[in-house]
Parts: C-alpha cells; structure tokens; sequence
C-alpha cells in the first residue's frame, strides 16, 4: 500500500475524479488549497490587506490504495496532462507506507 498525493487546479476537479475512478481508486480524499507559483505570491499574500487572494485555487486529493491502481492512474494523469492547453499540469506523487492499521 501507498500514499499517492495529486495537486490541479479547481477547474480540473471533475476531470480528476473521472481518472480516479478510471484507475478504481474508490477510496480518497480531497481538500481546498491556494496554489503559488512564485516566492513573489507568497510575499503578496502576506499583504496588508489579507482579504487579497494572490493563490491560485486548487484541489489536493490523496489516496492510499495498491501499486496497480497507482500505475493506471499516473498513465491516466500523464495523458490528460498531455492534452492540456495551459501550464498547470496535473502534479502527482507516490509515498511508500512503512506501517499502517
């Protein structure tokens, strides 16, 4: 078992939960999150005015299921990335699990 951890930008959030679903990973969790490309953003987001947004808005998703389902999404996420017409890629990575109950 692991840990695999995928970050896209809120527009991507349907899209997202289509491969996962592709890949048979039933199970995960996703949270909201400001994504920043730049040491500028964050410099901007500690702004006078905090009521600013500076951050992109973003989806985080993570999951822990089996190497097989792992590999059939990233060959999914590597596709659609390769089909994008933006510059935010799909980010994706593996953690390997030590122990777990």
């Amino acid at each position: 078992m692991k840990l695999v951890i995928v970050t896209a930008v809120e527009e991507f959030q349907k899209d997202l939960l289509k491969l996962f679903k592709k890949a048979n990973i039933e199970n995960f969790s996703s949270s909201d999150i400001d994504g920043y490309k730049n040491g500028s953003s964050v410099l901007m987001a500690s702004s006078w005015f905090p009521g600013e947004k500076f951050g992109n808005e973003s989806r985080l998703f993570f999951s822990f299921t089996e190497d097989k389902n792992i590999d059939a999404l990233f060959n999914l996420i590597k596709e659609f990335n390769s089909n994008l017409e933006t510059n935010n890629p799909v980010k994706a990575v593996v953690v390997p699990i030590e122990k777990f109950i």
